[in-house]
């Protein structure tokens, strides 16, 4: 899957103001253990810019009240600022409607959403779900839970030594028992970059309607949920330099409609009485109680800042880095890529002969050098590889070829240690 075009790409990466940038981020003026802080692990968790932290101080200092019903003037501020981070993350992922935005506390409640409002009413015994080897827990578990409520069974499609997703078989996974399929748009572990779209359009064929993890997708590349067609997409504020505890699920009007709410409680209602309840419109009925206010406005916020700098320069940006670092790692004897796709974001995961990534993962901190080591929440995945674990250095748009030469000379005193 090609993003953009070569040639833009190059033009993008060249007027590119990575200084201006990384001084946005006051965290990269940290040092540890005496050594500047080299930040790999935006996968788990991205950082925050100043502004972002500016905005999060001025709604608790100036416009902080709890949203809907109050008449008051704060209270109508706050529910203006937050509907208002609706809107940007509906134009942000071209939604069609802000009604089919529905603030969650993240990637993992969103799926889990969908799981109970839609997966619990509408799947039977005996019908099929589809995942993907690549999936992250969050994306497995909860089908697991319905499939051993209801006696309903997973499908899984494999994949190649690559890494990448064998789609030949996933075609042949699909019968007159397939009623849902739920897949990663990018791998967290290895950061293969799934032809999710033409997933979608071969589900669409089976009228089988889609839910796409786009955690690991949203903070790298453009978005379009209308051209995907797909029927669900969820991300997280925190890995797109947010604030943590917030992110959406983007679900087509109608599937929200016909779906029962997740969670019950105030502002989910229409009216209540002892003998019947009436919920709310979408997307209210699926925002039981108080709802994250700080942290949705800065979470539009937050897309603010990503679209003044532009998605396809982000793209671009770690695009470069990551092929840059994955030159100078193949160049290291003994140690190895997993994960190799011809389509990746800027995740590069790795073993090294005789070292166990924990062991690594410590050692490099010592250079100040931040990475994420373990299964990555995706223990299929490591058991396709025949592995207990990886190192995963996962690049943003504010790192620079000077960290990762850092990277590379830590990788080798790591070596020289375990010699």
């Amino acid at each position: 899957m090609k993003i953009i075009d070569a040639e833009l790409e190059q033009q993008i990466i060249s007027t590119y103001d990575l200084e201006k940038i990384r001084a946005d981020f006051p965290i990269l003026k940290l040092k540890i253990n005496g050594k500047p802080l080299v930040y790999f692990d935006s996968a788990a968790s991205g950082q925050m810019p100043q502004t972002i932290i500016d905005r999060l101080a001025y709604y608790q200092t100036a416009q902080h009240a709890n949203i809907n019903r109050g008449v008051y003037y704060l209270s109508e501020v706050a529910t203006s600022e937050f509907e208002g981070a609706r809107c940007k993350l509906q134009h942000f992922i071209n939604a069609r409607e802000s009604r089919e935005v529905i603030f969650t506390s993240g990637t993992t409640d969103a799926i889990n959403l969908v799981m109970h409002g839609y997966g619990r009413k509408f799947i039977k015994a005996g019908d099929e779900i589809i995942l993907t080897m690549l999936e992250h827990h969050s994306n497995i578990v909860p089908w697991q839970m319905l499939a051993e409520e209801v006696g309903a069974k997973i499908r899984v499609v494999p994949i190649n030594d690559a890494g990448e997703l064998l789609i030949d078989e996933y075609e042949k996974l699909f019968n007159e028992r397939t009623k849902f399929v739920s897949l990663i748009h990018v791998s967290n572990a290895l950061g293969t970059i799934n032809p999710v779209k033409q997933m979608i359009a071969f589900a669409r064929q089976h009228e089988i309607p889609v839910l796409v993890d786009g955690a690991q997708a949203a903070p790298h590349m453009k978005v379009d949920v209308q051209d995907l067609d797909c029927d669900f997409y969820t991300f997280s504020a925190h890995k797109l330099c947010g604030p943590t505890g917030v992110g959406i699920l983007y679900g087509k009007a109608a599937l929200l409609e016909a779906m029962q709410p997740f969670k019950g409680g105030g502002d989910m209602i229409s009216s209540v009485t002892f003998e019947k309840t009436t919920y709310n419109t979408i997307p209210h009925k699926f925002e039981a109680g108080t709802p994250p206010i700080a942290a949705a406005i800065g979470f539009g916020a937050a897309v603010d800042y990503l679209s003044t700098i532009g998605m396809d320069t982000i793209y671009s940006h770690e695009t470069d880095l990551l092929n840059y670092a994955t030159e100078r790692i193949n160049d290291l004897p003994g140690v190895h890529i997993i994960g190799t796709a011809s389509s990746k974001t800027a995740i590069l995961s790795f073993v090294i002969d005789g070292i166990h990534p924990h062991d690594i993962g410590t050692l490099l901190d010592q250079d100040g050098i931040a990475i994420r080591t373990g299964h990555h929440c995706t223990q299929p995945v490591m058991q396709r590889f025949k592995i207990p674990a990886t190192s995963r250095a996962s690049f943003a748009f504010f790192n620079n070829k000077t960290e990762i030469d850092a990277l590379i000379a830590s990788i080798r005193t790591v070596q020289k240690f375990f010699s």
